[in-house]
């Protein structure tokens, strides 16, 4: 296969399961955070994929997963999809190329908001002008910013925005590029810079931009492997719907007709305990030998037993 500049994957033939994780070895002087920004992950990703390692000092030597396996967001696979949960942006840049990158978006109280949009104006070198919530702020702590921050090393823009048809709402650099990969933003979209320069440079003005929230996403490798990732929900829409029936219509979307045998115990756990992690959905065939009464064959049987020990599904 030829080499693909960074973040770039050849679009499946057929399913949706892009790229393949890897594994480095600790050196000394190395942090988890500078290892994702080579490795084109975000702090979340790289953090859940390596619960027990040190985010700033590693011990050398310390084999660390670089998770760099993705299921495609449900979603037309046209112009930018934005998965908000997942923390990454898609870019479907040709008709046989998804690009992804780590981002940031809204923290808790400043969520990006979901919807359709475009791109608009693209800027080099932003001014940006603080906005007045953060002026108030920083008033009542008796530090009130300057009205215009030029570009340079403390603007956090960073060198590249694109301007969406939302308004006050942009894809941008920053000036903090470890905090890729957090929900750390007052709305907009942070990239790393090197991401958002390869964008600005190649994303033209009025291309489709549509910002999703899918926590929990299910999809078919090329060998025919059913493949689940579940991250862990925005705060803001935790009351929006039931996560572990959102996670099986999902799955039931994913294999349409046909009836795979899904180890639905399985998703649960994923639901329970999202990390990110790509996890095989089928039984394998020593699962599939257990006796009938210890493996629900169906999605209708994960859920009657799963009522009958006593869980809430409202509005199920």
């Amino acid at each position: 296969m030829r080499d693909l500049p960074r973040g770039h994957y050849l679009l499946p033939e057929t399913g949706s399961v892009i790229g393949q994780d890897e594994s480095v070895v600790i050196e000394k002087g190395d942090t988890l955070v500078d290892l994702a920004r080579q490795h084109n992950v975000g702090y979340e990703a790289i953090r859940m994929a390596n619960p027990e390692v040190s985010i700033w000092a590693p011990l050398p030597g310390t084999e660390v997963m670089i998770p760099k396996r993705h299921i495609l967001p449900e979603a037309p696979r046209e112009g930018i999809v934005v998965n908000l949960s997942e923390l990454r942006l898609y870019y479907y840049s040709a008709d046989n190329i998804v690009e992804t990158y780590p981002i940031s978006v809204g923290r808790d109280g400043f969520g990006t908001p979901v919807g359709e949009t475009r791109t608009t104006v693209k800027v080099k070198d932003p001014h940006w002008s603080p906005p007045r919530s953060m002026r108030e702020e920083a008033a009542a702590r008796g530090e009130p910013p300057p009205t215009v921050v030029p570009p340079g090393p403390e603007n956090p823009l960073g060198r590249h925005a694109i301007l969406l048809g939302l308004p006050s709402y942009l894809i941008h650099g920053t000036n903090r590029p470890e905090g890729v990969g957090m929900r750390v933003s007052r709305g907009c979209i942070r990239m790393y810079p090197e991401d958002i320069k390869s964008l600005f440079e190649r994303v033209p003005s009025g291309t489709p931009v549509n910002i999703i929230d899918q926590p929990f996403k299910a999809g078919w490798s090329q060998d025919g492997v059913l493949y689940a990732q579940s991250f862990p929900q925005l705060e803001e829409n935790q009351a929006s719907f039931e996560p572990l029936i959102n996670a099986l219509g999902v799955v039931s979307t994913a294999f349409g007709e046909a009836e795979p045998p899904v180890d639905y115990a399985k998703v649960r756990r994923l639901v329970e305990a999202p990390d990110g992690a790509i996890v095989s959905l089928l039984r394998s065939a020593e699962e599939d030998a257990l006796p009938r009464k210890d493996r629900p064959d169906t999605l209708y049987d994960f859920l009657e037993a799963t009522v009958h020990q006593g869980e809430d599904f409202e509005g199920a």
